[in-house]
């Protein structure tokens, strides 16, 4: 399985990716994987593994969303029907989320527009990705 430039993460590495998903620090992650934290950290620099920890990340927030989103369903139903039950206070607090997360999901949308269009543009200049900040 290639990754970055063609180099193939170690098994060690691979499992040190795993570990930084379900762990909830990168000191924690990097005691699973049996490295120290500084070398875990020294990883995170690399662009090939930085990419590899990003996609990632990138791929359980995806994951994360399609629950959501598979859920949004029966939630807006639920909202719905509570804006027509009878009672003032719950009617205007569920009129005020639907409206909320509408302006919200509409926000995102532009935002991740942007940012594609931002990652084309650098893409086309040549500027290449940073490694994942530290965490």
């Amino acid at each position: 399985m290639a990754r970055g430039h063609g180099e193939k993460l170690s098994r060690r590495r691979e499992v040190a990716l795993a570990a930084l998903l379900t762990s909830p620090s990168v000191t924690a992650a990097a005691e699973a994987v049996g490295v120290s934290e500084k070398t875990l950290r020294n990883w995170l620099h690399e662009v090939s593994f930085a990419g590899e920890y990003r996609a990632r990340r990138r791929e359980v927030v995806e994951h994360a969303v399609g629950v959501l989103q598979r859920a949004a369903a029966f939630a807006a139903g639920t909202l719905d029907r509570n804006m027509t039950c009878g009672a003032p206070a719950v009617e205007v607090r569920a009129a005020a989320i639907v409206l909320e997360q509408s302006l919200k999901a509409v926000e995102l949308t532009d935002l991740a527009e942007r940012v594609e269009q931002l990652e084309r543009l650098a893409k086309e200049a040549g500027i290449d990705e940073k490694p994942a900040p530290k965490t």
